[in-house]
């Protein structure tokens, strides 16, 4: 069973997270809470997007939209590697002389 935060255990577990900040990344689409009776309500992948988004916010200034920026490419990046592990489990299932050809031209378009 998951579980979940409420704003105020969020605030008071994530370092300089302040309730006003927490509700200006929800605006700006950087995590998207569940709403339980009427509040907003945060699972732990939620708490770990804010403590990164607490970590950029303090370390390079960032305000909610460049943050909700840097939080898409990430989630992008880590989109793209699940789809490079899926492929590179689908090539390893090929005979060798298929895994050998796509060796050569991979090589060649290096």
């Amino acid at each position: 069973m998951t579980h979940f935060y409420s704003e105020t255990e969020v605030v008071a577990s994530v370092e300089g997270l302040t309730v006003t900040r927490l509700r200006a990344f929800v605006a700006a689409n950087c995590l998207a809470p569940d709403e339980r009776e009427g509040r907003l309500v945060f699972g732990e992948a939620d708490v770990a997007r804010l403590n990164l988004l607490a970590e950029l916010s303090a370390d390079f200034d960032m305000d909610e939209d460049a943050a909700a920026l840097v939080l898409s490419l990430v989630d992008q990046i880590h989109g793209l590697r699940r789809e490079l592990r899926a492929l590179g489990a689908a090539v390893a299932e090929e005979p060798e002389e298929v895994r050998a050809r796509l060796r050569t031209r991979l090589a060649a378009r290096r």
